[in-house]
C-alpha cells in the first residue's frame, strides 16, 4: 500500500517535502486508530482518507488559501502547447500540467478516480462528501481540461493555412 500512498500524497501535496510529512503523519494515525478501520471499507481507501484529512489540517494550520476559480479561469487564458506533439511523453506533461492548474478540490477528486482508480463512492467517502458532488467535481474538471485541449485545437484550426506546412 504504501508506494500508492506516497504517490497520492507527492500527488497532493505537489512537494516532496511536505508529502513525506502528511504520508508520515497519516501512517501514524492510521496505525493509531486501526481499530476504527470499519468491516467492508477498503483500507487503501480509508489511507487515503486518512491523507487528504491531514493534508486539509495541514493547510489550515499554514492558512494557506486554496486555488480560486479566478486562478482557475486565469489560467486557462495561457497558451496550451500542442498537445498531439510527437514525443507522447509531451502529452502527458501537458495533461498533468492540466490537472496541476485545476482548482484543489476537484484536483483531489480527479487523483482520486482518475489517478488511483476509486471510485466516485469511494472519492466521496476518502473527501466526506456526497457522491453527487464527487461526480459534479470530476465532471467539471474533465470539462475544464478538456476546453483547455480544444481551446489549442481550435486556435490551431484558425491559423491552418491550406497547401503551407506547419509544425
Amino acid at each position: 500500500m504504501l508506494p500508492r500512498l506516497w504517490a497520492f500524497s507527492i500527488r497532493l501535496c505537489r512537494n516532496r517535502h511536505d508529502a513525506e510529512r502528511v504520508l508520515q503523519r497519516a501512517c501514524a494515525r492510521g496505525l493509531e486508530r486501526a481499530d476504527q478501520l470499519e468491516p467492508g471499507t477498503a483500507p487503501l481507501s480509508w489511507m487515503f482518507s486518512i491523507i487528504h484529512s491531514t493534508w486539509t489540517d495541514e493547510l489550515r494550520t499554514r492558512k494557506l488559501p486554496d486555488r480560486s476559480i479566478m486562478e482557475c479561469a486565469n489560467d486557462l487564458q495561457e497558451t496550451v502547447r500542442d498537445y498531439r506533439e510527437s514525443d507522447p511523453a509531451k502529452g502527458f506533461d501537458l495533461i498533468i500540467a492540466a490537472v496541476e492548474r485545476l482548482p484543489e478540490a476537484q484536483r483531489i477528486v480527479m487523483l482520486l478516480v482518475a489517478v488511483e482508480g476509486l471510485s466516485c463512492s469511494q472519492a466521496a467517502d476518502v473527501v466526506g462528501v456526497p457522491i453527487g458532488t464527487v461526480m459534479s467535481r470530476l465532471s467539471r474538471a474533465r470539462q475544464t481540461i478538456g476546453a483547455q485541449f480544444s481551446q489549442r485545437s481550435t486556435a490551431d484550426a484558425r491559423s491552418f493555412t491550406p497547401g503551407r506546412a506547419t509544425r
